[in-house]
């Protein structure tokens, strides 16, 4: 007698990598390369401003430039990433713009003129917008939901390290070579994180192509146009994400007016600190390294949403201790300046991919397009307020900025959300 044959086995839903297996701990490494990759290129110029000044004969706004117009590059190209990577995947898509980024940064400093060190500074930060426009949707698809926002906090703890290597390396080579060996030498650093990304990131499981989701965008030119209108639009048209949004501009346009121009402030009198000194200003970094993942878990106890609003008190205060014409005083709120701001970044990024019930990338893009857009304009701003009136009013505006960004976090998120399942 013959049997029946056995129905076909269906695999189980795929639900991501459990927080302490080994596909989570290669992602996150990977991603921690990744992270190293981009930002100690993207900012690789930070702790330079001042010696490409005074060699350049441009002065601090116009320096500045070497970082904002990086980062306008990168907000310009985190939505077309998101779109490219809807159908070739997130991990292609990162390895692509990592490595299009390293052959940029590797001949970014043999420039002969400031324009094209400006124009290569901006391509490389287009490339570079691989990463953040896709590693959040990349960690929401791959690790299971309850324990993706620790993932998305120790990811942006990985990328503190990033910029800092880039800043450390770069600011005493500067001393030793010129700053543009050490630009180079940066750029040779990304290309050995670039490949160790390539090697660690996991096999995706849970990508699933854009042909074979039911809410495909049509072939035509003019479908697909509309298509990802559509797609972004309902990611505007949410009062919590715009909060998030908003978050990303303000937050991060501040940080980083701080990081460029208090160099200026510290190498000048009274304090008269040298390039080699004042790059060790960026060891601040390493509490963003630890909030970010600490801030994750408090809201795991307490909710995203006062955790946030916290984080923004905490960068308010600590930039307003930079205003004291004392050193230790500035170094402690330049650490707490640090801790509140990647603990409210590493909130906000993680909880953008959780509120978008659609287009989880292009959420995370639009974050990244709103973050690094504030970063190229108040932190190139920031160079006006800082030369024009002093460094006083720069740090009272972006305590001011801060918190009324808490303000609007606490009113836009309802109290007690965001405490569980990412929501």
């Amino acid at each position: 007698m013959t049997s029946a044959p056995s129905p076909p086995s269906i695999a189980p839903a795929w639900t991501g990598h459990a927080k302490g297996s080994r596909g989570y701990r290669r992602l996150l490494a990977a991603l921690a390369f990744a992270g190293v990759a981009t930002f100690a290129q993207l900012y690789s110029t930070q702790a330079l401003l001042p010696r490409i000044s005074a060699e350049l004969h441009i002065d601090a706004a116009q320096s500045a430039l070497t970082v904002s117009l990086a980062t306008l590059g990168l907000a310009v190209a985190v939505l077309p990433w998101s779109f490219v990577a809807d159908r070739i995947g997130r991990v292609p898509a990162m390895t692509a713009g990592v490595a299009a980024a390293t052959v940029l940064g590797l001949l970014a400093p043999f420039s002969p003129t400031v324009g094209l060190l400006l124009t290569l500074r901006c391509l490389e930060g287009a490339a570079l917008g691989a990463v953040p426009a896709l590693a959040v949707a990349y960690l929401n698809e791959e690790v299971h939901r309850a324990h993706a926002a620790l993932a998305a906090g120790t990811y942006v703890a990985g990328t503190t390290i990033g910029g800092l290597l880039g800043r450390l390396v770069a600011g005493p080579l500067a001393d030793v070579w010129g700053w543009r060996a050490a630009i180079f030498a940066v750029a040779v650093l990304g290309a050995a994180a670039a490949a160790a990304f390539v090697a660690l990131a996991p096999r995706q499981r849970g990508f699933v192509p854009l042909r074979e989701r039911h809410d495909a965008a049509p072939h035509g030119v003019r479908e697909s146009a509309v298509h990802a209108a559509q797609l972004l639009g309902r990611q505007l048209r949410s009062r919590r994400l715009l909060a998030l949004y908003l978050q990303a501009f303000t937050l991060m346009g501040g940080f980083v007016a701080v990081y460029n121009y208090l160099g200026y402030r510290l190498e000048a009198q009274p304090f008269g600190l040298p390039v080699a000194v004042t790059s060790l200003l960026f060891l601040a970094y390493l509490s963003g390294t630890f909030s970010s993942g600490y801030a994750a878990r408090l809201s795991e106890r307490f909710g995203r949403r006062l955790v946030i609003v916290a984080s923004m008190a905490v960068m308010a205060a600590g930039v307003l201790l930079t205003a004291v014409n004392w050193l230790p005083a500035i170094l402690g709120g330049l650490v707490a300046l640090t801790a509140g701001f990647f603990a409210a970044h590493g909130l906000g990024s993680g909880w953008t991919g959780a509120l978008a019930s659609t287009g989880k990338a292009q959420a995370a893009s639009l974050y990244n397009l709103f973050y690094y857009t504030g970063s190229s304009i108040l932190g190139w701003l920031g160079g006006f307020v800082f030369q024009g009136l002093g460094w006083g009013w720069l740090a009272l505006g972006i305590a001011v900025l801060a918190l009324a960004t808490g303000a609007v976090a606490a009113v836009a998120h309802p109290a007690g959300e965001g405490m569980r399942a990412g929501r």
